[in-house]
Protein backbone atom coordinates (compact mmCIF):
# COMPACT_ATOMS: atom_id res chain seq x y z
CA UNK A 1 0.00 0.00 0.00
CA UNK A 2 1.27 3.47 -0.89
CA UNK A 3 1.74 5.86 2.01
CA UNK A 4 -1.27 8.01 2.93
CA UNK A 5 -1.51 11.42 1.27
CA UNK A 6 -3.02 14.62 2.65
CA UNK A 7 -5.43 16.52 0.36
CA UNK A 8 -6.09 20.11 1.40
CA UNK A 9 -9.11 21.86 -0.08
CA UNK A 10 -8.05 25.49 -0.49
CA UNK A 11 -9.94 26.75 -3.53
CA UNK A 12 -12.88 28.32 -1.68
CA UNK A 13 -13.35 32.01 -1.00
CA UNK A 14 -14.66 32.92 2.46
CA UNK A 15 -17.88 34.77 1.67
CA UNK A 16 -18.85 35.48 5.28
CA UNK A 17 -15.24 36.20 6.18
CA UNK A 18 -14.74 38.64 3.33
CA UNK A 19 -11.66 37.44 1.44
CA UNK A 20 -9.15 34.70 0.80
CA UNK A 21 -8.86 33.67 4.43
CA UNK A 22 -6.54 30.75 3.61
CA UNK A 23 -3.78 33.34 3.06
CA UNK A 24 -4.35 35.34 6.25
CA UNK A 25 -1.46 34.98 8.75
CA UNK A 26 -2.39 33.89 12.27
CA UNK A 27 0.88 32.59 13.76
CA UNK A 28 3.51 34.49 15.74
CA UNK A 29 5.83 34.54 12.72
CA UNK A 30 3.26 35.03 9.99
CA UNK A 31 2.19 31.39 9.69
CA UNK A 32 -1.14 30.50 8.10
CA UNK A 33 -3.61 27.99 9.53
CA UNK A 34 -2.47 25.91 6.56
CA UNK A 35 1.07 25.91 7.99
CA UNK A 36 -0.17 24.34 11.22
CA UNK A 37 -2.14 21.68 9.35
CA UNK A 38 0.91 20.75 7.30
CA UNK A 39 3.16 20.79 10.38
CA UNK A 40 0.80 18.58 12.40
CA UNK A 41 0.25 16.25 9.45
CA UNK A 42 3.99 15.85 8.94
CA UNK A 43 4.70 14.93 12.54
CA UNK A 44 1.71 12.54 12.45
CA UNK A 45 3.39 10.70 9.55
CA UNK A 46 2.19 12.28 6.30
CA UNK A 47 5.06 12.93 3.89
CA UNK A 48 3.13 14.31 0.91
CA UNK A 49 0.32 16.82 0.50
CA UNK A 50 -1.78 17.90 -2.48
CA UNK A 51 -3.20 21.41 -2.13
CA UNK A 52 -6.31 22.03 -4.25
CA UNK A 53 -6.47 25.67 -5.30
CA UNK A 54 -7.73 27.96 -8.01
CA UNK A 55 -5.12 28.20 -10.74
CA UNK A 56 -4.99 31.99 -10.44
CA UNK A 57 -3.98 31.72 -6.76
CA UNK A 58 -1.02 29.39 -7.32
CA UNK A 59 1.66 32.07 -7.29
CA UNK A 60 0.25 33.55 -4.07
CA UNK A 61 0.31 30.16 -2.35
CA UNK A 62 3.84 29.45 -3.52
CA UNK A 63 5.06 32.85 -2.33
CA UNK A 64 3.41 32.64 1.08
CA UNK A 65 4.26 29.00 1.84
CA UNK A 66 7.64 29.32 0.17
CA UNK A 67 10.45 26.87 0.82
CA UNK A 68 9.74 26.52 4.52
CA UNK A 69 7.19 23.76 3.91
CA UNK A 70 8.71 22.07 0.85
CA UNK A 71 11.87 21.34 2.85
CA UNK A 72 9.81 19.09 5.13
CA UNK A 73 7.04 17.70 2.89
CA UNK A 74 6.50 17.04 -0.79
CA UNK A 75 3.84 19.50 -1.98
CA UNK A 76 1.82 19.23 -5.20
CA UNK A 77 -0.91 21.54 -6.45
CA UNK A 78 -4.18 20.56 -8.12
CA UNK A 79 -6.58 23.04 -9.67
CA UNK A 80 -10.30 23.15 -9.01
CA UNK A 81 -11.99 24.62 -12.05
CA UNK A 82 -15.67 25.09 -12.82
CA UNK A 83 -15.14 23.65 -16.28
CA UNK A 84 -13.39 20.49 -15.08
CA UNK A 85 -16.33 18.20 -15.80
CA UNK A 86 -16.67 14.87 -17.64
CA UNK A 87 -16.56 14.96 -21.42
CA UNK A 88 -19.88 15.81 -23.00
CA UNK A 89 -21.23 17.83 -20.07
CA UNK A 90 -22.01 21.51 -20.65
CA UNK A 91 -21.66 23.91 -17.71
CA UNK A 92 -24.84 26.04 -17.27
CA UNK A 93 -24.35 29.73 -18.07
CA UNK A 94 -25.67 30.75 -14.64
CA UNK A 95 -22.98 28.75 -12.86
CA UNK A 96 -20.11 30.89 -11.54
CA UNK A 97 -18.36 28.74 -8.92
CA UNK A 98 -16.94 25.19 -8.78
CA UNK A 99 -18.97 22.22 -7.62
CA UNK A 100 -18.12 21.73 -3.92
CA UNK A 101 -15.88 19.59 -1.74
CA UNK A 102 -16.41 16.39 -3.69
CA UNK A 103 -15.34 18.25 -6.82
CA UNK A 104 -12.25 19.53 -4.98
CA UNK A 105 -11.13 15.94 -4.37
CA UNK A 106 -12.06 15.09 -7.97
CA UNK A 107 -9.58 17.78 -9.04
CA UNK A 108 -6.75 15.78 -7.41
CA UNK A 109 -7.71 12.49 -9.07
CA UNK A 110 -4.59 12.25 -11.24
CA UNK A 111 -2.22 12.98 -8.35
CA UNK A 112 -3.45 10.56 -5.68
CA UNK A 113 -3.27 6.76 -5.88
CA UNK A 114 -3.10 6.02 -2.16
CA UNK A 115 -5.28 6.28 0.95
CA UNK A 116 -5.90 9.93 1.68
CA UNK A 117 -6.98 12.35 4.35
CA UNK A 118 -9.11 15.28 3.18
CA UNK A 119 -9.31 18.57 5.11
CA UNK A 120 -10.26 22.22 4.71
CA UNK A 121 -7.39 24.70 4.39
CA UNK A 122 -8.90 27.23 6.78
CA UNK A 123 -9.61 24.93 9.73
CA UNK A 124 -7.23 24.24 12.63
CA UNK A 125 -7.66 20.57 13.53
CA UNK A 126 -4.81 19.91 15.97
CA UNK A 127 -2.15 17.20 16.00
CA UNK A 128 -4.32 14.49 17.56
CA UNK A 129 -6.78 14.61 14.67
CA UNK A 130 -4.05 14.02 12.10
CA UNK A 131 -2.53 11.22 14.16
CA UNK A 132 -5.89 9.48 14.51
CA UNK A 133 -6.49 9.72 10.77
CA UNK A 134 -2.98 8.70 9.71
CA UNK A 135 -2.94 5.64 11.97
CA UNK A 136 -6.34 4.59 10.63
CA UNK A 137 -5.17 4.93 7.02
CA UNK A 138 -2.10 2.82 7.78
CA UNK A 139 -4.30 0.01 9.08
CA UNK A 140 -7.18 -0.15 6.60
CA UNK A 141 -9.20 -3.34 6.68
CA UNK A 142 -10.80 -3.11 3.22
CA UNK A 143 -11.76 -0.74 0.39
CA UNK A 144 -14.83 0.45 2.28
CA UNK A 145 -13.04 1.34 5.51
CA UNK A 146 -13.67 5.09 5.89
CA UNK A 147 -12.86 7.30 8.88
CA UNK A 148 -14.24 10.63 9.97
CA UNK A 149 -12.58 12.67 12.72
CA UNK A 150 -15.34 14.03 14.96
CA UNK A 151 -15.29 16.97 17.36
CA UNK A 152 -17.48 17.80 20.34
CA UNK A 153 -19.90 20.54 19.32
CA UNK A 154 -18.89 22.76 22.25
CA UNK A 155 -15.36 22.84 20.86
CA UNK A 156 -16.40 24.12 17.42
CA UNK A 157 -18.76 27.07 18.01
CA UNK A 158 -18.15 30.72 17.14
CA UNK A 159 -19.05 33.65 19.37
CA UNK A 160 -19.32 35.80 16.24
CA UNK A 161 -22.37 34.19 14.66
CA UNK A 162 -24.05 31.00 13.54
CA UNK A 163 -22.22 27.98 12.14
CA UNK A 164 -23.18 24.96 10.05
CA UNK A 165 -22.18 21.56 11.39
CA UNK A 166 -22.70 17.97 10.33
CA UNK A 167 -24.33 16.32 13.36
CA UNK A 168 -23.39 12.65 13.73
CA UNK A 169 -25.47 9.70 14.87
CA UNK A 170 -23.41 6.63 15.72
CA UNK A 171 -24.00 3.04 16.77
CA UNK A 172 -22.61 1.51 19.96
CA UNK A 173 -19.38 0.61 18.17
CA UNK A 174 -18.70 4.18 17.10
CA UNK A 175 -19.64 3.70 13.47
CA UNK A 176 -21.54 6.44 11.65
CA UNK A 177 -25.25 5.81 11.11
CA UNK A 178 -26.27 9.26 9.90
CA UNK A 179 -24.73 12.67 9.22
CA UNK A 180 -27.27 15.50 9.23
CA UNK A 181 -26.24 18.97 8.11
CA UNK A 182 -27.52 21.59 10.55
CA UNK A 183 -27.07 24.96 8.90
CA UNK A 184 -27.73 27.35 11.80
CA UNK A 185 -26.24 26.57 15.24
CA UNK A 186 -25.52 29.27 17.81
CA UNK A 187 -24.02 29.24 21.32
CA UNK A 188 -26.12 30.38 24.27
CA UNK A 189 -25.86 30.52 28.06
CA UNK A 190 -27.90 27.31 28.19
CA UNK A 191 -25.86 25.46 25.59
CA UNK A 192 -25.90 25.19 21.78
CA UNK A 193 -29.15 25.89 19.95
CA UNK A 194 -30.10 25.01 16.39
CA UNK A 195 -32.86 26.25 14.13
CA UNK A 196 -34.03 25.55 10.60
CA UNK A 197 -36.68 28.28 10.33
CA UNK A 198 -35.15 31.10 12.46
CA UNK A 199 -38.15 30.91 14.82
CA UNK A 200 -38.06 27.54 16.58
CA UNK A 201 -34.86 26.57 18.39
CA UNK A 202 -33.86 23.12 19.60
CA UNK A 203 -31.19 22.54 22.24
CA UNK A 204 -28.26 20.30 21.38
CA UNK A 205 -25.93 18.61 23.82
CA UNK A 206 -22.53 20.26 24.12
CA UNK A 207 -21.01 16.82 23.64
CA UNK A 208 -22.80 16.14 20.36
CA UNK A 209 -20.22 14.80 17.90
CA UNK A 210 -19.99 16.84 14.71
CA UNK A 211 -18.04 16.61 11.49
CA UNK A 212 -15.55 19.34 10.59
CA UNK A 213 -14.91 17.84 7.17
CA UNK A 214 -11.84 15.79 8.06
CA UNK A 215 -12.08 12.42 6.36
CA UNK A 216 -9.82 9.41 5.96
CA UNK A 217 -10.46 7.45 2.76
CA UNK A 218 -9.07 4.27 1.22
CA UNK A 219 -7.63 4.74 -2.26
CA UNK A 220 -10.78 3.18 -3.76
CA UNK A 221 -12.85 6.16 -2.61
CA UNK A 222 -11.30 8.29 -5.35
CA UNK A 223 -13.02 6.08 -7.92
CA UNK A 224 -16.32 6.41 -6.05
CA UNK A 225 -15.95 10.20 -6.17
CA UNK A 226 -15.22 10.06 -9.90
CA UNK A 227 -18.21 7.75 -10.51
CA UNK A 228 -20.60 9.87 -8.47
CA UNK A 229 -19.80 13.20 -10.10
CA UNK A 230 -21.61 12.55 -13.43
CA UNK A 231 -24.68 11.37 -11.52
CA UNK A 232 -24.66 14.60 -9.52
CA UNK A 233 -24.33 16.68 -12.69
CA UNK A 234 -27.20 14.82 -14.36
CA UNK A 235 -29.58 14.58 -11.41
CA UNK A 236 -28.91 17.47 -9.00
CA UNK A 237 -27.64 20.31 -11.16
CA UNK A 238 -30.79 20.62 -13.31
CA UNK A 239 -32.76 21.29 -10.10
CA UNK A 240 -30.41 24.09 -8.98
CA UNK A 241 -27.85 24.88 -11.69
CA UNK A 242 -26.52 27.97 -9.93
CA UNK A 243 -25.84 26.60 -6.43
CA UNK A 244 -25.99 22.78 -6.36
CA UNK A 245 -22.83 21.35 -4.76
CA UNK A 246 -21.21 17.93 -4.85
CA UNK A 247 -20.33 17.45 -1.18
CA UNK A 248 -18.01 14.76 0.18
CA UNK A 249 -20.66 13.56 2.68
CA UNK A 250 -22.95 12.91 -0.30
CA UNK A 251 -20.44 10.42 -1.67
CA UNK A 252 -19.99 8.80 1.73
CA UNK A 253 -23.76 8.53 2.20
CA UNK A 254 -24.15 6.89 -1.20
CA UNK A 255 -21.48 4.34 -0.31
CA UNK A 256 -23.08 3.70 3.08
CA UNK A 257 -26.53 3.21 1.55
CA UNK A 258 -25.11 0.75 -0.98
CA UNK A 259 -23.33 -1.20 1.74
CA UNK A 260 -19.95 -0.38 0.21
CA UNK A 261 -18.54 1.59 3.14
CA UNK A 262 -18.43 1.69 6.91
CA UNK A 263 -17.39 4.90 8.66
CA UNK A 264 -15.44 4.82 11.92
CA UNK A 265 -15.92 8.05 13.88
CA UNK A 266 -12.62 8.95 15.53
CA UNK A 267 -13.50 11.51 18.18
CA UNK A 268 -10.90 14.00 19.38
CA UNK A 269 -11.35 16.08 22.56
CA UNK A 270 -9.27 18.93 21.07
CA UNK A 271 -10.71 22.33 20.32
CA UNK A 272 -11.20 23.21 16.68
CA UNK A 273 -10.38 26.72 15.52
CA UNK A 274 -11.46 28.48 12.36
CA UNK A 275 -12.18 31.86 10.86
CA UNK A 276 -15.78 31.60 9.73
CA UNK A 277 -16.09 35.32 10.47
CA UNK A 278 -13.42 38.04 10.43
CA UNK A 279 -13.97 38.55 14.16
CA UNK A 280 -12.89 34.96 14.80
CA UNK A 281 -9.33 35.69 13.73
CA UNK A 282 -8.17 37.19 17.04
CA UNK A 283 -9.34 34.13 18.96
CA UNK A 284 -7.27 31.94 16.65
CA UNK A 285 -4.23 34.22 16.97
CA UNK A 286 -4.49 34.21 20.77
CA UNK A 287 -4.96 30.43 20.95
CA UNK A 288 -1.95 29.73 18.77
CA UNK A 289 0.16 32.15 20.79
CA UNK A 290 -0.72 30.21 23.95
CA UNK A 291 0.19 26.93 22.25
CA UNK A 292 3.59 28.29 21.29
CA UNK A 293 4.16 29.61 24.81
CA UNK A 294 3.16 26.24 26.27
CA UNK A 295 5.66 24.45 24.04
CA UNK A 296 3.09 22.68 21.89
CA UNK A 297 4.67 24.24 18.80
CA UNK A 298 8.23 25.53 18.17
CA UNK A 299 8.83 29.20 17.44
CA UNK A 300 9.11 29.77 14.54
CA UNK A 301 6.94 26.87 13.46
CA UNK A 302 9.25 25.53 10.73
CA UNK A 303 12.69 25.40 12.30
Amino acid sequence: MNKPVLIIMAAGMGSRYGGLKQMDPVGMNGELILDYSLFDARRAGFERAVIVIKKENEEAFRQVLGDRVSQHMHIDYAYQDLFDVPEGYVVPEVRKKPWGTGHAIYAARDLVDAPFCAINADDFYGYNAFKLCYDHLCNLKNDGDVAMVGYLLKNTLSDSGYVARGVCTMDESGHLLDLTERTHIIPSMDGPLMTEDMHTYTRLSEDTVVSMNMWGFPAAMMQAIKDGFPRFLNEDVPKNPEKAEYFLPMVVDTQLSAGKARVSVLTTPDKWYGVTYAADKQEVVDALKRMHENGEYPTPLWQ
